[in-house]
C-alpha cells in the first residue's frame, strides 16, 4: 500500500464521470444480485418477463446486498487508484448474491468456474446456479472467489480480518460488519482486537459497519442508539469513525461522492499511521479509521407491497417480491424493479459488461475475487519443525519417572517460535492460560501482544508477540481461523472444560474445510489446532464447573474427512502428536493432554512408533503369554485413564497371577471408528488384533463413556464392551476422588474385570471385596484428611 509520502491524497471530490462509472457498476452489481434471487432465464430481460422466467422456488435475501454492492464497488476504485492488496471479508453472508455479483464482474468467478463467465450464457447459469440443488449455496462459502469464511453463522468476521493481517504487513482487510452481526457476542468482543494489532509487523483491518437498522423482523441495537452514543462506543474501543449515511430518496451521485471521501480519508490516515509507526518508530497505540455506512435495508427494491412499506423496512430483508409466478400483478412488479437498473445501459447484447461498467475494476489479483490471501493454501509453506526426539525425555523404565507434559511440548514450541521469527507465520493463541498450562517457555522466545498501557509490574509484553492472549475464547479462534486461512499456522491452547463455548464456530469451520476439500482450484490450508489442558480429571482445585470433557464429542460428530482426536498418555507422545497435527492441512485436531506431572511410559523411539499406529497393545503391561488369546482386554485413552488401567493391570498381577491380561493405548481416537467410515479407522480384522473376537473388553476414557459405545460399535462388541468415564459428577475434591465419583478408578477396574471374565466371580469375590473395603476406605480417608490414600499417591509402576 503506498502512502502519502509517495501518493498523493486523493480525497478531492469525484468527477461527473468518476460518478456516473460507479454507478454503472453499482447498478450491475444490484441487478446481478436481485437476478440471483428471481431468475432462471431471461437474464438480460431482453424479452417480456414470464412466469417461466421465473424460479420455482424464491431464496436467498435481498437486504443487505446494495450495502455490500456499495462498499464492493468503492474498494474497486482505491484499489485500482492506489495498488492496495486488500482481503475482503464480508460478515453479513446474508449477502452473498452481491459478492457473487462482484466476483461474477471482476472475472474471478468465470476464471475459477468456466461455465459461469461473463457473458449471457455465464450470467444465466449464475442466476441458475445460486440456491438450487448442486448449485451455489445462499451464503458466501468456499465455492465464492475472494471469500475466507462462511456467512451462514454471524459473529466472526471481524475476528477473522484482524487473523488474516496478523503478520502481513502490506495487507488491508475490509471488513464489512452487518448491524445484526453486531449484536453477537464474538463480534462484540472482537472490537478488542485494536488492543493486539502491531502497526509495524501486522497489517491493518478497516472495520466498514454496515447500519441498514434491521434484522430479520426486528430492529438492530446499533442502528436505533444516538449517533453520538454510538461515536462514543467506537471511540472507547480505539477507532476514529467516518458516516457516510443514505436515505431512499438520496440522489446516487451523493450517496458516491460521501463514500469515496469516506475511504480516501480512510486510507490517508492508515497510510500515515503506516509510516509513523515504521519509519518514525511512534510506538503509541492509535486510532484507526472505520466506516460507519447507513443504507436502507433493500435499498433500491421495492418501495411497497400490497400497500405495506417494503425498503428500509424488515421486509425486505429476504424476498421482497414473493408468489411472481402465481401473481401477474407481482410479476409486473418484478420486472418494473429488475428495468430500474437499466441492464441495456450495463450489458451489450451479448451478456458482456460494457467497458465503462468494468473501469473501475482492478486487474490481475488485485481483484477482490483474486486476492491470494483468500485462499491461504497457495502462501502456505511447511513449518520448520524440529525433531521431537530434541526435546524428548528419557524413560530409563516405564513410569519410572513423571514430567508434565505440556511443559515438555513447551520447549518445542519455544524453538519452533525462535525457528519462525524471520518468517512469523506461527502463534499461539489462548484465553489468558499459556501460563496456566505450563507453556511458559514459550514466552522465552516471544512476549505476548499487546498495544495498550505497559505497567512496572507487567511482564512478557510487547508490540511484536507472537502469543495472543485474551479472555475470550471466541475471540482466540477467530483469530487463528483468519490466521490460518489465509495460509499462517497456529495452535489455541485452552482448558479443556471452557472449549465448549467455541463448538459453534468449530462447526462452522469444519463445514468450511469440508466443502473447501471439494473445491478443485482451493488449495489446502493449515489445520487449526486445539490443545485442551486444565482438564477434568485436574480441575480438582477449580471443581465442576471447570470439568467438562464434551468437546471431544462434539468434534468427533463432524465430518470424518475433517476432524481428528488425539489423547497422548504422557509427554514424549504428546511431543509425537503435537509434530503430526502441525504436519497437517485442512483438518481440526483436537489434542487433549494434562499439564501436571504425568507417569512416563514410553521411550522417544516408542512414542514415535505408537503414535505413528494410533493404538496398540503395551506387552510390558499386560500379562497374556504369547500364542494365547487374553482373558480380558484392559483399554485406555487418555493420560489419567491410562494410569487407573495400569494400576489396575498391576493389581490384577498381583491378585489373580494366572490371569490373562491385555492392555491397550488409544492415542488416535478415530481408530476406534470402522475403517469405511473415518479415514483413521481400523479393519475389522486389525480391531479384532487388538481387542480380540469374544473376550471382554473393560475401557477407561478420559470423556464421556457412552462416545466410545458409540464409535466403536461392532458386530459382536457391544455385549463385552463395559466403558468407564466422566459421569458427569465432579467436585472440588482431591485428584483420585475425581476418578472414584465416577467409578472410573483401579479399584473399579478390577472388579468390573472380576464381573465380566467368566468363572472369575466366584474363585475372585474377596478380591471384589477387598476392592469394595478400599473405595469405602478412600471415602472416609479423604474427608478427614484432605489427601488421596498413601497407597495411591505414593503408587509406581511395579515393572
Amino acid at each position: 500500500m503506498q502512502d502519502s509520502a509517495t501518493h498523493p491524497p486523493l480525497v478531492s471530490p469525484l468527477t461527473d464521470r468518476e460518478c456516473a462509472l460507479l454507478d454503472a457498476h453499482w447498478r450491475a452489481l444490484n441487478y446481478l444480485a436481485a437476478g440471483q434471487l428471481y431468475l432462471r432465464d431471461n437474464p438480460l430481460l431482453s424479452e417480456e418477463l414470464r412466469p417461466e422466467h421465473v424460479k420455482p422456488r424464491l431464496l436467498g435475501h435481498w437486504g443487505t446486498c446494495p450495502g455490500l454492492g456499495l462498499v464492493h464497488t468503492h474498494l474497486n476504485r482505491v484499489i485500482s487508484a492506489r495498488d492496495l492488496d486488500v482481503l475482503c471479508v464480508w460478515g453479513p453472508g446474508h449477502g452473498a448474491p452481491a459478492v457473487l455479483a462482484g466476483s461474477w464482474l471482476d472475472g474471478t468467478f468465470g476464471e475459477r468456474w468456466p461455465d459461469t463467465g461473463r457473458d449471457r450464457a455465464g450470467m444465466a447459469r449464475l442466476f441458475e446456479r445460486f440456491s438450487s440443488p448442486g448449485g451455489l449455496p445462499s451464503h458466501t462459502a468456499p465455492v465464492v472467489p475472494g471469500s475466507i469464511q462462511e456467512g451462514g453463522e454471524l459473529g466472526y468476521s471481524l475476528a477473522h480480518a484482524y487473523g488474516a493481517v496478523l503478520d502481513n504487513p502490506d495487507l488491508l482487510a475490509v471488513c464489512v460488519v452487518g448491524d445484526g452481526e453486531a449484536e453477537t457476542g464474538p463480534l462484540a468482543a472482537s472490537w478488542h482486537s485494536t488492543a493486539f494489532l502491531d502497526p509495524v509487523r501486522d497489517g491493518t483491518v478497516l472495520p466498514v459497519l454496515h447500519l441498514n437498522g434491521y434484522k430479520i423482523a426486528n430492529p438492530t441495537v446499533l442502528s436505533r442508539i444516538p449517533e453520538g452514543d454510538l461515536d462514543a462506543l467506537l471511540r472507547g474501543y480505539g477507532h476514529d469513525p467516518l458516516y457516510v449515511t443514505a436515505a431512499p430518496d438520496t440522489p446516487p451521485e451523493t450517496v458516491h461522492r460521501a463514500m469515496a471521501a469516506a475511504l480516501d480519508q480512510a486510507l490517508d490516515r492508515i497510510a500515515a499511521l503506516r509510516r509513523t509507526a515504521r519509519e518514525e518508530g511512534v510506538a503509541e497505540r492509535p486510532h484507526r479509521p472505520m466506516i460507519v455506512l447507513r443504507t436502507p435495508k433493500g435499498w433500491t427494491g421495492p418501495r411497497e407491497l400490497d400497500g405495506e412499506p417494503v425498503e428500509d423496512t424488515w421486509r425486505s430483508h429476504q424476498i421482497p417480491l414473493k408468489d411472481v409466478r402465481e401473481n401477474p400483478e407481482r410479476l409486473r412488479a418484478l420486472e418494473r424493479w429488475l428495468r430500474s437498473y437499466r441492464p441495456e445501459e450495463l450489458f451489450d447484447s451479448s451478456g458482456r459488461p460494457r467497458p465503462e461498467v468494468l473501469e473501475c475494476v482492478p486487474r490481475g489479483g488485485r481483484r477482490p475475487g483474486a486476492s491470494p490471501h483468500a485462499d491461504g493454501g497457495r502462501l502456505r509453506r511447511p513449518l520448520p519443525l524440529p525433531d521431537p526426539s530434541e526435546f524428548a525425555v528419557p524413560v530409563e523404565a516405564p513410569g519410572a519417572s513423571v514430567h508434565e507434559p505440556t511443559r515438555v511440548l513447551g520447549t518445542l514450541l519455544r524453538r519452533l517460535v525462535e525457528d519462525t521469527a524471520d518468517r512469523r507465520d506461527f502463534r499461539l493463541v489462548s484465553p489468558d492460560e499459556a501460563e496456566s498450562n505450563h507453556l511458559q517457555d514459550v514466552l522465552a522466545a516471544t512476549p505476548r501482544a499487546w498495544q495498550g498501557a505497559v505497567l512496572d509490574t507487567d511482564r512478557n509484553l510487547d508490540r511484536g508477540g507472537r502469543v495472543m492472549e485474551v479472555l475470550s475464547e471466541h475471540l482466540c479462534q477467530g483469530w487463528l481461523e483468519g490466521y490460518t486461512l489465509t495460509g499462517r499456522h497456529g495452535l489455541f491452547a485452552s482448558y479443556e472444560g471452557f472449549s465448549t463455548i467455541v463448538a459453534s464456530m468449530a462447526t462452522q469451520h469444519a463445514k468450511w474445510l469440508q466443502n473447501a476439500r471439494e473445491v478443485p482450484w482451493r488449495a489446502p490450508v493449515p489445520s487449526l489446532n486445539y490443545l485442551l489442558s486444565s482438564h477434568v480429571w485436574r480441575q480438582d482445585h477449580n471443581g465442576f464447573s471447570h470439568q467438562d470433557p464434551g468437546f471431544v464429542d462434539h468434534i468427533l460428530n463432524k465430518s470424518p474427512d475433517v476432524v481428528r482426536v488425539y489423547l497422548p498418555p504422557d509427554a514424549n507422545t504428546l511431543l509425537y502428536v503435537a509434530d503430526h497435527v502441525l504436519r497437517t492441512t485442512d483438518e481440526v485436531n483436537v489434542v487433549v493432554a494434562g499439564k501436571q506431572p504425568c507417569f512416563d511410559w514410553l521411550a522417544p523411539e516408542q512414542a514415535r512408533e505408537h503414535c505413528a499406529r494410533g493404538a496398540g497393545v503395551w506387552e510390558w503391561a499386560g500379562s497374556e503369554e504369547p500364542g494365547r488369546e487374553p482373558d480380558v482386554v484392559l483399554a485406555c485413552a487418555g493420560d489419567v485413564p491410562t494410569q487407573e488401567v495400569l494400576a489396575a493391570a498391576a493389581l490384577l498381577r498381583e491378585h489373580l497371577p494366572d490371569l490373562a491380561v491385555r492392555v491397550v493405548n488409544v492415542v488416535d481416537l478415530a481408530r476406534l471408528l470402522p475403517s469405511g467410515s473415518h479415514p483413521h479407522g481400523l479393519s475389522d480384522g486389525d480391531f479384532e488384533a487388538l481387542f480380540t473376537r469374544d473376550r471382554p473388553v473393560v475401557f477407561a476414557y478420559h470423556g464421556y463413556p457412552w462416545l466410545i459405545h458409540r464409535i466403536a460399535h461392532r458386530a459382536g462388541l457391544h455385549d463385552r464392551l463395559h466403558v468407564r468415564g466422566y459421569r458427569e459428577s465432579g467436585s472440588t475434591t482431591t485428584p483420585f476422588d475425581m476418578v472414584v465419583r465416577n467409578d472410573a478408578d483401579r479399584y473399579r477396574l478390577v472388579m468390573d474385570v472380576v464381573d465380566r471374565v467368566p468363572g472369575l466371580a466366584d474363585r475372585a469375590a474377596e478380591l471384589r471385596r477387598t476392592m469394595e473395603r478400599t473405595r469405602e476406605r478412600h471415602h472416609h480417608w479423604v474427608r478427614e484428611h484432605g489427601t488421596d490414600l498413601p497407597e495411591v499417591d505414593g503408587w509406581r509402576w511395579p515393572g
